[in-house]
């Protein structure tokens, strides 16, 4: 086991706690909607969370992206 420090994302980092509150409120928005458009929706979610464990701020983007299509959506109301 190497002696390296550890260069990752300190455990409380505050946009990192941001991302992971507004990718689970998101989810929670996208779960009471029809199966079809739901499945749909949720992959899309779990395509950014893992984004996340590479690229947090590219997957904040692609969060504020999805959220504002998902607020102008006919088919999720």
């Amino acid at each position: 086991m190497g002696t390296d420090p550890w260069t990752g994302p300190e455990w409380d980092d505050p946009a990192l706690t941001r991302l992971a509150r507004r990718l689970r409120d998101a989810h929670r928005a996208v779960a009471p909607l029809p199966p079809e458009t739901r499945q749909r929706l949720i992959r899309h979610l779990l395509a950014i969370t893992d984004l996340a464990k590479r690229d947090a701020d590219l997957a904040a983007r692609r969060l504020d992206a999805f959220l504002a299509d998902f607020q102008d959506a006919p088919d999720v109301r």
